[in-house]
């Protein structure tokens, strides 16, 4: 008799290193700048309207792909935003977090033994996605400081079949903001090769003054060649909520609902009840919102410069690459766990975004409170420590 063996397909990545991380961080108390997370309440809006909804309901599956005054109010809100006229009923899909929304893009339109195209650095989700769908990465660098790319080495990889790219902009984990003429040179290169994109846009909002944000869809002849994934986690500061979507053409989100009906059924009938008194918030909220992380920024960034800690400044998104190279570790992972343990703060290994053998890099995220930040910024005064 043979033991039962798990899939080869899990045998090429570990389990999320962000969320071990987090993990660590409970056991030894550290304050936890690794998963990215606030540690403050979302809009009372938001919370008010939850209270209610837990009396009145709805408390049973909404349709599948969502509820209708869900899709409407998201519809309304992408046209304000991006001028993009969305139909919320035949290019829409509410998932469980941008999580699931990248997910089932990638399973609706990627097929076993394609190749998919993704930036490095990237969120750890895009390889494993693309493993999972048992097609074949292929990693594209962006190189700093600016995080640009080289579109010659962009084509290669289209030209050896990369049927699709992963672009995360806002970027996590570097915080890249893509220009318009970068986001120009890639629709150019899609165009050529016939392939498409699956954007992951969650950072749309947390932006730092002069970067703007351009949805890949709105360029000319991109909006039949891009599935936009995207979260109201980061927007709402409602990470437990798992609420994100998938927008595209319809005939591409018909398949994604196929996907996503299998592999959830749908997302939680209250919360998405609630939601939408996040998505009609006016404009100063979106305002107040870029106003509260640059402030964060700026007080976070400044601390690590006292401190002598090279970093990367975000332009989007609220991570910090920092490099460690000047304290003699071989294994950035190792750093974090001691980072964690002696000095009490927690960090990402960047080696856990980089495709290259990059161990020289450590991420932070600073969705805190200013009080949580100048502790975290108090401990890490402590950092020489680690000198090796």
């Amino acid at each position: 008799m043979h033991a039962m063996r798990a899939a080869a397909r899990t045998a090429t990545f570990t389990d999320s290193i962000i969320r071990r991380m987090t993990r660590i961080c409970l056991e030894c108390d550290a304050i936890n700048l690794s998963q990215g997370f606030p540690d403050f309440d979302p809009p009372a809006a938001l919370t008010e309207r939850l209270a209610q909804v837990a009396l009145t309901g709805p408390h049973q599956y909404a349709v599948t792909w969502g509820a209708q005054n869900t899709r409407e109010a998201l519809a309304a809100k992408i046209e304000h935003f991006s001028g993009l006229k969305v139909d919320p009923n035949s290019e829409l899909v509410i998932t469980c977090g941008s999580t699931e929304a990248m997910m089932a893009s990638v399973l609706a339109t990627v097929n076993p033994g394609e190749k998919v195209a993704i930036f490095s650095p990237f969120y750890e989700n895009y390889g494993a996605d693309t493993i999972l769908c048992d097609a074949e990465p292929i990693y594209v660098p962006l190189k700093p400081p600016t995080f640009t790319f080289d579109p010659q080495e962009l084509e290669a990889a289209f030209a050896a079949g990369a049927k699709a790219l992963i672009l995360c902009n806002p970027s996590n984990p570097c915080g890249k903001v893509f220009t318009r003429e970068e986001l120009e040179t890639i629709a150019a290169i899609v165009q050529r090769y016939d392939a498409f994109v699956i954007t992951d846009e969650v950072y749309e909002h947390i932006l730092y003054a002069p970067h703007q944000h351009i949805a890949l869809a709105t360029l000319p002849h991109m909006r039949e060649r891009t599935l936009t994934c995207n979260s109201f986690s980061k927007t709402y500061s409602i990470t437990g909520w798992r609420l994100g979507y998938v927008q595209g053409p319809a005939h591409i989100i018909d398949a994604v609902r196929k996907v996503h009906d299998f592999l959830t059924v749908g997302a939680a009938a209250p919360l998405q009840e609630a939601l939408i008194a996040g998505l009609t918030l006016p404009d100063s909220y979106y305002q107040e919102l870029k106003a509260i992380y640059t402030k964060k920024r700026e007080l976070f960034c400044s601390g690590l410069r006292a401190l002598g800690l090279p970093f990367y400044e975000p332009q989007g998104a609220y991570y910090v690459l920092v490099d460690i190279g000047q304290f003699g570790y071989a294994d950035d992972y190792e750093f974090c766990l001691d980072l964690a343990r002696k000095v009490g703060v927690g960090a990402v290994p960047g080696s856990s975004f980089f495709r290259e053998p990059v161990n020289n890099y450590i991420r932070f995220h600073f969705a805190k409170k200013e009080s949580t930040l100048e502790a975290a910024l108090e401990r890490l005064k402590h950092i020489g420590q680690l000198q090796r």
